[in-house]
């Protein structure tokens, strides 16, 4: 099967030269020049991955990328920023990417997040349609979350987790009241050695936002400080 990912790049060379590596590596590669026009290829064609510049003319990245999570697609997205103050990664994640490259970049560290990305989301597509079985449902408090579908509710109303968010609150629910620390979820999720962790922060800020009532004092997602984090057996 044909394994699609759209690159929205304002500069020509840059789209063009990613756009090489990736064909070389027999991935089918949709081109944009803006927002704009990644937001209706991907409309137009099912895609597995896209790469995203931030800063773009009619409509920047960050805006795609929050009209394509509206709009319920849940492909990974790799943001690309000639920025590197932390504030423009932690925006980027918090609007739905799954991860950041700073320009100027080596192609092959793209290639290897792509390559990343694409496999925790084939596992997240076999999940959410994987023929119906015995579930293994973990609940805890309010929260009850479905191994097989991906799906979780929260005091019984359906809530969406990205791939990510889904795969680092399960670690935490299947182990409840254990404390991971950031280096240990980076591996476990990633499956690849920590390197830098800052976006497990901005992702657990992301589901408390989903999952508690009052996130700035959480009832489940707990942080042990200067340790790590973990889920409350309550």
């Amino acid at each position: 099967m044909e394994t699609h990912i759209l690159v929205v790049e304002d500069d020509a060379e840059i789209r063009e030269g990613v756009s090489i590596y990736l064909k070389n590596q027999g991935y089918t590669v949709h081109g944009a020049a803006n927002g704009a026009e990644g937001l209706e290829a991907a409309r137009r064609q099912a895609m597995h991955l896209a790469i995203v510049d931030v800063m773009m003319p009619v409509m920047d990245g960050i805006t795609m990328v929050m009209k394509l999570r509206d709009e319920g697609f849940e492909f990974p997205v790799i943001m690309l920023s000639a920025k590197s103050e932390d504030i423009d990664k932690i925006t980027g994640l918090n609007i739905g990417a799954d991860d950041y490259v700073t320009k100027p970049f080596v192609p092959m560290e793209l290639i290897a997040r792509v390559h990343s990305h694409l496999r925790r989301y084939e596992k997240f597509l076999r999940a959410t349609s994987a023929p119906e079985e015995p579930r293994r449902t973990y609940a805890i408090g309010g929260l009850e979350l479905c191994e097989e579908t991906a799906e979780l509710t929260v005091d019984g109303a359906p809530v969406k987790l990205t791939p990510l968010e889904f795969k680092i609150l399960l670690l935490l629910m299947k182990n409840p009241g254990r404390v991971f620390s950031a280096e240990e979820i980076y591996e476990r999720v990633w499956n690849e050695r920590a390197v830098n962790t800052d976006t497990i922060m901005v992702h657990v800020r992301n589901i408390r936002e989903k999952i508690e009532y009052n996130p700035k004092e959480p009832k489940y997602l707990k942080v042990v400080w200067g340790i790590g984090y973990k889920i409350e057996n309550s």
